[in-house]
């Protein structure tokens, strides 16, 4: 493939769970430098006390795919997207099934109409590509931390490598599933609404279990415990309102709850982290996914690189939380490779690990 000498625009379409993203970047071929055009996402969200079934997601997705595309064409200035863009960009995995068909189909559609090429992109390598382009970080650790993944990474040999992983649920998931546990509203997330609530909190660090294996760890048995400290505060609840008496320094609140969760999980995702970088000889720390918009585990990871000599890189929640400029960022930097996804192989897959991915685009 030739190499162009007019910016490269392309079309990212994510669409991997709960949030619906579009957005079309440009990279430079000439200087580097790449230049986000639009960036528009929409979540869907449900009542209080649940979470978001596949269908109801790709239901969403399918609703507001169209209107969101000729958003953001409209916000990047492309009016003839068939002879502007250079490709198509859509999330290939890992995710939810149902979601994440609808925008395949949807990519596809797109890539029949103005007859581009498509180019599937593994999302976490989406995540920490655009965490890099933003933050400037080099050759970082990755601490990928989101609601479907829990992962510690590193590049090596054309390869984004996992040093350690979650080996049940991810930290995101744990979360969200306590956030369902009390009753905290889903929007604007509840893993946000978890952190607010942490803040107020701080009075007492509940017991719960810690469960780090070298650099793996393990968040099930943590919720399992969460819950059953949630069950035994509705108690004594209800002990309060029968007249009954409750000891002071026996009782906590929802505030101490998340409080004590956050801090609990935070802490094993600074240790396996700080492990990590000790291995590899890095002294860069770059936190992505949804969770990494979390200020407290910014500031713990902040802790423990300063005490390392080192510095932690992050975005705010327009590049943290799922978006469609991740896709077309990974996906743009694979097209300059020469890589394309067929027609025919266009699928997606719930299962697509970070390491599947030949990197040819780094060193």
């Amino acid at each position: 493939m030739s190499k162009p000498s007019e910016p490269l625009l392309a079309l990212g379409c994510e669409g991997s769970a709960n949030k619906l993203g579009i957005g079309i970047i440009s990279h430079d071929p000439v200087t580097g430098k790449s230049a986000i055009l639009a960036n528009l996402r929409h979540t869907f969200v449900s009542p209080p006390g649940t979470g978001f079934l596949p269908k109801d997601t790709a239901k969403h997705h399918r609703a507001h795919f169209a209107r969101l595309t000729k958003e953001a064409l409209k916000a990047a200035g492309v009016t003839a997207p068939a002879t502007q863009l250079r490709c198509i960009c859509y999330t290939r995995g890992p995710g939810m099934g149902a979601p994440l068909q609808s925008v395949a189909v949807a990519a596809r559609a797109l890539s029949l109409l103005w007859g581009l090429p498509l180019v599937g992109v593994n999302h976490c390598v989406g995540h920490i590509e655009m965490g890099r382009e933003i933050t400037g970080a080099s050759d970082p650790v990755v601490l990928y931390v989101s609601g479907g993944n829990t992962q510690v990474i590193a590049y090596a040999e054309r390869r984004y490598r996992i040093f350690g992983e979650t080996l049940d649920i991810a930290v995101g998931n744990c979360l969200d599933r306590f956030a369902r546990t009390l009753e905290i509203s889903n929007d604007p997330a509840p893993g946000y609404n978890i952190e607010v609530l942490a803040r107020q909190g701080g009075r007492v660090l509940l017991d719960l279990p810690y469960a780090v294996k070298g650099m793996d760890c393990s968040f099930s048995g943590i919720l399992g415990a969460a819950d059953l400290l949630a069950a035994q505060m509705r108690e004594q609840r209800e002990k309060i309102a029968r007249g009954e008496e409750v000891k002071e320094e026996d009782r906590f609140t929802p505030e101490d709850l998340c409080f004590s969760l956050q801090e609990t999980v935070f802490a094993m995702l600074v240790e396996i982290t700080e492990r990590a970088m000790a291995h590899v000889g890095s002294n860069q720390v770059l936190i992505v996914g949804g969770v990494g918009c979390n200020e407290r585990l910014q500031e713990m990871m902040g802790l423990m690189a300063k005490e390392r000599g080192g510095s932690v890189y992050a975005t705010d929640e327009r590049f943290c939380i799922d978006n469609g400029i991740m896709i077309a960022h990974a996906g743009l930097l694979a097209y300059e490779t020469g890589f394309q996804t067929p027609l025919e192989d266009s699928t997606c897959t719930q299962r697509f690990r970070t390491d599947e991915v030949y990197v040819k685009w780094r060193d």
